[in-house]
């Protein structure tokens, strides 16, 4: 029998102090089987990050392998933010970065190897790739406490994030990276 996704609501007061983003909103989403505990974190703070109008987990679920794990779209349907998870190959980021003006990359991986496996890539507007590496700790310790249903209080300055969740309080940092020089 094949395992199903498990879904999750987190309702989450967000200031984000460096866009100006004041909003209190829920995520539901769903969490496949094969996604790692870190990696659906990171699904989340990204989603949370790029708070905005538009914005949403796209249809196709992570297993989709034409659509990002969030997009965000204008009221007419056009591509606003191509936004992925992880440490996908070059080729889904060229694709990306051909398919939306913007192109965000949230990695739960040791940022030296997500960015060691894009050097002598071919990835078109590879200047313009945002990438973020989440703090690895705060998503380890916000692990303890993943459940179906939670309650998020998330404060961003500086890149730096401030959570409380569950009664408890953690910080951590969303460092910016930048693609290596690229062929």
């Amino acid at each position: 029998m094949a395992l199903t996704a498990t879904l999750h609501t987190v309702d989450v007061a967000l200031s984000d102090v460096d866009r100006g983003v004041y909003e209190t909103f829920s995520i539901k989403a769903a969490r496949h089987p094969s996604e790692s505990e870190a990696f659906f974190l990171t699904r989340l703070l990204a989603y949370c990050l790029e708070y905005t109008d538009g914005i949403q987990f796209s249809k196709g679920g992570i297993a989709d392998p034409d659509d990002p794990a969030i997009v965000v779209k204008d009221l007419a349907g056009a591509w606003q933010s191509w936004i992925e998870i992880g440490a996908p190959d070059a080729a889904r980021l060229h694709q990306a970065s051909k398919a939306s003006p913007r192109v965000a990359l949230y990695s739960h991986k040791e940022p030296r190897l997500v960015l060691r496996a894009y050097e002598g890539q071919r990835i078109h507007r590879a200047e313009r790739v945002e990438v973020f590496a989440v703090d690895r700790e705060l998503l380890a310790s916000l692990a303890q406490h993943l459940d179906r249903r939670m309650q998020w209080t998330l404060s961003v300055t500086d890149g730096q994030l401030f959570l409380d969740v569950a009664g408890r309080s953690y910080s951590g940092v969303v460092e910016r990276l930048r693609l290596p020089e690229l062929v």
